[in-house]
C-alpha cells in the first residue's frame, strides 16, 4: 500500500457555536469517553492492518454522508464518499493488499499527540499523528489521522 496518509471520517455533521467543551454537562465522564474513543479507534486500526474486511466496516456508518480521505505516495489525494464507494475501496484494497491470516500488513503503528475534542455527550472530533513501520519495520512513515465519532 503506497498511501502516506489514511484518514478515514466515520461521519458527517454540522458544528456551531460550541464552548471548550460543548453542551456537556459537568458531571460528564471525559476521561472514560476517551478511553472508549481510543479503544474504538485502536480496534478499527488492527482490523483495518489485518485486512479483516468484516470488522473493518463496522468502524463506518454506512450512509450516503461517511466520507473517506487519503494522500497518495505521488503528492495526490483521494477520496471516497458515500458509503458504496468506501465499501468498494475496501473490497479492493483487502484483494490487492492482503496479508496472510493472524499477522498484520504493519507491524508496528503508533500514535501520537492525540488530540480529543468534545462537542457535545454524543460528537467528538479526534485527531493525531500516526507512525507506521513497514513489513520488516526498517522504515516508518508519519500520517495524520482524525475521526468524526
Amino acid at each position: 500500500m503506497k498511501t502516506t496518509t489514511f484518514i478515514l471520517i466515520l461521519g458527517f455533521c454540522s458544528l456551531i457555536g460550541f464552548s471548550q467543551k460543548g453542551n456537556i454537562s459537568k458531571s460528564y465522564k471525559f476521561d472514560v469517553e476517551k478511553a472508549a474513543i481510543m479503544e474504538s479507534i485502536n480496534a478499527e486500526t488492527a482490523a483495518f492492518f489485518k485486512r479483516d474486511y468484516e470488522e473493518v466496516i463496522k468502524y463506518f456508518v454506512h450512509t450516503d454522508y461517511a466520507f473517506q480521505s487519503w494522500n497518495n505516495a505521488d503528492g495526490t489525494f483521494s477520496a471516497s464518499i458515500g458509503w458504496p464507494a468506501i465499501d468498494q475501496r475496501y473490497t479492493d484494497l483487502f484483494k490487492v493488499n492482503s496479508v496472510p491470516v493472524g499477522t498484520s500488513a504493519y507491524p508496528v503503528v503508533e500514535k501520537r499527540n492525540m488530540i480529543v475534542k468534545f462537542f457535545n455527550s454524543n460528537l467528538a472530533f479526534v485527531t493525531w499523528d500516526q507512525y507506521e513501520s513497514n513489513y520488516n519495520s526498517k522504515i516508518f512513515r508519519k500520517a495524520k489521522a482524525g475521526r468524526i465519532i
